[in-house]
């Protein structure tokens, strides 16, 4: 079947090509798949693979000019595009791996075009498995316009126009809508960890205001990200430079903010060139109990 999309319709690319890659990933869970060792201890699967190949095959489709950041092909298309999207095919590789049906495919479109127009041009050579400049965007002023987290076994997509944020189940769209009451954070207990010894997220599960205050949950997948725009989590948090441009990172952010989330570094500054990782809260007294936690 073809889709076709309006000049326009930019949301409704990145939740086709998360979709497309979430099938990919559902399809080949529990077989046996090829290891690419990327080092560390990290390493992708033939899912993967397969999985960035069928986003990129929808997004090059309808937006046949706009750059391409894959975590797995690294930057494709146009060098000087001023619309770069941004592909993590399966955040979760390690839990994939092991049977553990918790990961996230995410998709969002980093836009620096001046008036958002698709197809357009502007200065700026995005590069990495991170978009752009030393500020982390495309042109030092890219935005990201829109973005889809697929949950490939939760049979959802959470979704943002780059205004307001959705789940979609069943073609049917909800808004999303942030709790903190939930009182469940997830913290990303993965390396690597840049402000160490002066944060480490095990000092903060370790915290007597912390287990008196919160649950932890260690998902090990951004699909935690997006749960906090669902009111799933109260809070995310993890370790990290400037995240905004993160294949990993973008897509979560970008629903978050739609959804009303409050989203700092570790610094409590709003994410950008000199990043420190990432706070994400579903509102600002949550917040402000974890960076107070944080501080001490």
């Amino acid at each position: 079947m073809i889709t076709t999309f309006s000049r326009t319709d930019d949301a409704e690319v990145a939740v086709t090509a998360a979709l497309a890659g979430a099938a990919v990933v559902r399809d080949l869970y529990g077989g046996r798949l090829d290891r690419i060792d990327k080092g560390g201890g990290d390493f992708a699967t033939a899912a993967d693979l397969a999985a960035e190949r069928a986003i990129l095959d929808v997004i090059r489709a309808a937006r046949p000019k706009d750059a391409l950041l894959g975590e797995e092909g690294g930057e494709q298309g146009a060098a000087g595009a001023g619309r770069q999207w941004l592909v993590d095919p399966l955040c979760g590789t390690l839990n994939y791996a092991a049977g553990t049906q918790v990961v996230a495919v995410n998709v969002a479109l980093r836009d620096g075009t001046p008036e958002g127009i698709p197809d357009g041009t502007h200065e700026g050579t995005p590069g990495g498995t991170h978009a752009g400049t030393p500020d982390g965007t495309p042109g030092g002023t890219a935005r990201t316009a829109v973005a889809a987290v697929a949950d490939p076994f939760g049979g959802e997509v959470l979704w943002t126009d780059g205004e307001r944020a959705w789940a979609r189940r069943d073609g049917a769209d909800t808004p999303l809508v942030p709790s903190g009451a939930v009182r469940l954070v997830d913290v990303n207990l993965d390396p690597p960890f840049p402000h160490a010894p002066g944060f480490r997220a095990v000092d903060l599960l370790a915290h007597p205001g912390f287990v008196a205050g919160f649950r932890p949950r260690v998902v090990s997948s951004t699909l935690a990200v997006a749960w906090v725009a669902a009111g799933r989590r109260a809070a995310y948090v993890t370790d990290g430079g400037d995240l905004s441009g993160s294949v990993h990172f973008a897509a979560g952010i970008a629903l978050c903010r739609a959804a009303g989330c409050v989203v700092t570094g570790i610094d409590g500054r709003p994410p950008g060139p000199a990043g420190h990782g990432l706070v994400v809260a579903a509102d600002a007294a949550t917040h402000a109990e974890l960076m107070a936690l944080i501080r001490k």
